[in-house]
């Protein structure tokens, strides 16, 4: 276990789904103070797209916004910077963080495709440690590989004996093909006679409104279909509660799993996903695992008959957000991960 006691830590996250309190309360039970801070300095729908169509619009507010915590901050010395993600972090708060804390070590996450997010690379730079849950930007860019991982809530829900009563759930929100290719898997589940249950989620009216006049993938979404409530992870637990499987739908352009694959499989319930590169990872079986492929969707109904193979408790661990914050702030493990590449 990492030795974090009395160590200072300024942290900085953008917002996902709170597992960045979850990653800031863990770091805190390993003794350190936290400092955290949103990255973003504002996650409204229209602060959201702008900062990720082009935040040289928008930089008068983050300068300012960054120009605060630096005030906030400005008596305090640190050990640690943490930044997951960075899209609005302008790269002069990361000088100043550098030049105002001599010794301090950079650790710098991402969880989204460099490709994605160009403007993310030039900042690389200033980091000391630098962690991607894509494994062809830890090769194009010189980074560490580190997948994502669970929170304990999900973990001890593999002490749950309760009947199913489906056999496959999909939870996640609209984007790219998702909507495309969840109405397929819905189709063939269908003609297959199993129970599903689909729940896509969007951000706000307005804005999913707009997004699908000039996204062509989600003009064929029938709005009805979408919610505008985004579910907590008590919520998403008990639709796992009620399933023998969880489908995974990952973005087109992504390789790096999605958290979703490590809560599902750490819960102890099945995957269906489209994600292939899975088979690469030390958890993949094909009695827990069904890949599909997004275009030509094929199921086999033995595979809801099968029960689900535990998974090995040293796996199980690597898996979690304990393993993950080792990685980060103690040793590298990309021996470990890049070992079960074929």
């Amino acid at each position: 276990m990492i030795d974090l006691n009395g160590k200072k830590i300024l942290f900085l996250s953008v917002s996902f789904f709170n597992y960045e309190k979850a990653i800031a309360k863990r770091l805190s039970d390993f003794g350190a103070e936290v400092d955290f801070y949103d990255e973003r300095p504002s996650n409204s729908n229209i602060s959201k797209g702008i900062i990720r169509l082009n935040k040289k619009w928008y930089h008068l507010k983050i300068n300012a916004y960054y120009n605060r915590i630096l005030n906030e901050i400005k008596n305090k010395k640190y050990d640690y910077f943490f930044l997951i993600k960075g899209e609005a972090t302008p790269s002069f708060f990361l000088e100043k963080i550098k030049d105002s804390n001599p010794g301090i070590k950079m650790i710098y996450y991402n969880f989204d495709p460099l490709t994605e997010y160009p403007d993310l690379i030039d900042n690389l730079k200033f980091f000391d440690k630098k962690f991607t849950f894509e494994y062809r930007d830890s090769v194009n860019y010189n980074m560490n590989f580190r997948p994502l991982f669970y929170v304990d809530e999900y973990k001890n829900l593999n002490h749950d004996t309760g009947a199913a009563i489906y056999d496959m759930v999909f939870i996640g929100s609209a984007h790219t093909d998702r909507y495309i290719v969840g109405e397929k898997i819905r189709a063939v589940a269908d003609k297959l006679k199993l129970n599903s249950y689909f729940y896509y989620y969007a951000m706000g009216k307005i804005a999913f409104r707009l997004k699908k006049i000039i996204d062509k993938n989600l003009k064929q979404f029938d709005i009805k279909k979408v919610s505008f409530e985004k579910l907590n992870h008590q919520q998403i637990i008990d639709f796992y509660r009620k399933t023998k499987s969880v489908v995974d739908i990952n973005k087109p352009f992504q390789n790096g799993l999605t958290i979703r694959t490590f809560e599902v499989l750490a819960s102890g319930k099945k995957l269906i996903t489209t994600n292939s590169d899975i088979i690469n990872y030390p958890f993949y079986s094909p009695d827990n695992v069904l890949v599909i492929d997004r275009e030509n969707i094929q199921m086999n109904p033995e595979f809801f008959k099968i029960d689900f193979k535990k998974l090995n408790q040293d796996v199980l661990y690597k898996m979690s957000l304990d393993s993950f914050i080792e990685c980060l702030f103690g040793d590298a493990q990309d021996d470990y991960w890049n070992s079960f590449r074929k």
